[in-house]
């Protein structure tokens, strides 16, 4: 059993852990550009309509939106330090993604504002996601997390 706890992950680990902080943590740096953004900066690089979308977005989904990046990058740093607890952190990321991405196309019309490419960037979070979720799950089974 000592084995299986003390087995080194394979390099292939670290790169995936690493890409995966970085792809959390440049969503952290879009959600605080996100939320410290002025009215002027609005003003200036977006139309009224995405203005109005953008000012009228719930507190509840812009907390979503800070869940799901600070729970990414707490869980790729977890998963860089070989922490099992990066699995349910992975997990909370995907389900606030799940809650913002339920307000944006189903409570809102994202679409309407942005058209059908609005689609793109949720669909490759959710994929993400997704992968986050599984690479964790196995490399813990593997005893590269403990």
């Amino acid at each position: 059993m000592s084995d299986a706890l003390n087995s080194r992950p394979p390099t292939l680990f670290w790169v995936i852990a690493m890409i995966l902080f970085l792809w959390n943590f440049t969503g952290l740096m879009l959600y605080y550009g996100h939320v410290t953004m002025t009215p002027e900066m609005l003003a200036e690089n977006f139309s009224e309509v995405e203005r109005a979308f953008l000012e009228q977005t719930p507190v509840w989904a812009t907390a979503a939106y800070a869940t799901a990046v600070t729970a990414g990058v707490i869980g790729a740093v977890l998963m860089l330090l070989r922490k099992a607890l990066a699995l349910p952190l992975f997990i909370v990321s995907f389900v606030a993604v799940l809650i913002q991405d339920f307000e944006a196309f189903v409570l809102s019309d994202v679409v309407a504002v942005w058209g059908t490419s609005a689609f793109t960037l949720p669909a490759v979070v959710i994929v993400i996601c997704i992968f986050e979720i599984w690479y964790s799950n196995s490399s813990k089974a593997k005893g590269w997390l403990t």
